[in-house]
């Protein structure tokens, strides 16, 4: 049986803010505590994508067309606006995409392959994006973040070929120890960054490249009541910070067709469920791809073909739609609500955040 014994720190660090000079990487500054994400707003906002068969974005819809459930319970529909990237509304803020190279979780092969197709996506259309785009690099050396996002890939892909992704340190703890390591960097440093990309305005995209950080959950595995309470905080601190600072997660596996059908590709679905309270949380629910589901995210996993993935993540920024309704008042701090959203065309399917986290 193994004791797990994991430091979730509850008061994270912010990393540097988005700037408008040439885009470079740069060290992670000095920590300092950001300011506390709060849950107590009622309103809430959602970015729903509504797809249709073949996986095309469905535009023109309605308030009337849509049905809000919290909790099962249909809810009044306070506003709607349509976001369009080909009707080019000047109101409409561009979304910024946020890709994080993990070099922490996945193998040196793997990200060396990924960093190829990386840059493909960055220079095609002659290096063109239609979004701008900031680079993230997590590595055992450090986080590197980019001083600012930018529309040139062709610049972007230099900047990518400037920093050598660092091997695995020698120092670290192997087997079920290294695994607790690279769990707690893993957490702090998705925190850290929800807390930077949320205050900057508008919708943001973050893919994250990486086939996730350790579970840590099982018969095998012992959590103490005090685990579980630092776990449910964590829990509740990134679901509040994703949907607040109006972050999509998305996770993109890099090991490819060599992870095709093993379990572990598919084991994240045990977790999905909203955690309800303390009693309940487990490292798992921290998993990169169950936050990626529940922020209205996608997971990508079994295929080699990446630069095709980031495509299908960033055209969630080519039309969506922005709803809200008074969410509910709880009866305790912290109480989960499950959201569902149907719309009245056949054939159509709304993909959301799963949930929030209410408060009295």
């Amino acid at each position: 049986m193994f004791r797990l014994l994991v430091l979730l720190l509850l008061s994270l660090p912010a990393l540097s803010a988005q700037d408008t000079s040439a885009p470079k990487l740069q060290p992670r500054p000095a920590e300092t505590s950001p300011p506390a994400v709060s849950g107590a707003t009622r309103e809430i906002t959602l970015e729903v994508q509504v797809t249709d068969k073949s996986g095309a974005p469905v535009r023109g819809l309605q308030k009337e067309d849509f049905t809000v459930l919290d909790d099962k319970r249909p809810q009044n529909i306070l506003s709607l606006h349509a976001v369009d990237r080909a009707a080019g509304s000047p109101t409409d803020p561009p979304v910024e995409i946020v890709l994080v190279i993990d070099a922490v979780n996945a193998p040196f092969h793997a990200v060396t392959y990924e960093r190829t197709e990386l840059k493909k996506f960055l220079l095609q259309n002659g290096g063109a994006l239609a979004q701008p785009v900031s680079l993230v690099i997590f590595s055992d050396t450090g986080t590197q973040i980019q001083n600012g996002s930018s529309r040139d890939g062709n610049a972007l892909a230099a900047l990518y070929d400037q920093y050598q992704t660092g091997l695995r340190r020698n120092g670290r703890a192997q087997g079920f120890n290294g695994a607790v390591e690279r769990f707690n960097m893993s957490i702090k440093t998705l925190m850290q960054l929800v807390a930077n990309e949320g205050k900057k305005p508008g919708r943001k995209l973050m893919i994250w490249f990486s086939p996730g950080w350790p579970m840590l959950s099982g018969p095998g595995v012992e959590i103490s009541s005090k685990d579980e309470e630092n776990f449910f905080n964590s829990i509740v601190t990134a679901s509040n910070g994703l949907r607040q600072g109006h972050i999509t997660l998305y996770s993109i596996d890099p090991l490819g067709l060599a992870n095709a059908g093993g379990v572990r590709t598919s084991y994240y679905q045990e977790f999905l469920q909203g955690v309800s309270s303390p009693l309940r949380a487990t490292p798992g629910d921290l998993g990169l791809q169950v936050l990626a589901v529940q922020s209205g995210g996608r997971v990508f996993n079994s295929s080699n073909d990446i630069t095709t993935e980031i495509a299908k993540c960033a055209a969630d920024a080519d039309a969506s739609y922005v709803l809200s309704f008074d969410g509910a008042r709880a009866d305790q701090a912290n109480e989960y609500h499950s959201i569902a959203i149907t719309v009245d065309k056949p054939g159509t399917t709304a993909r959301t955040r799963t949930g929030y986290y209410a408060q009295p």
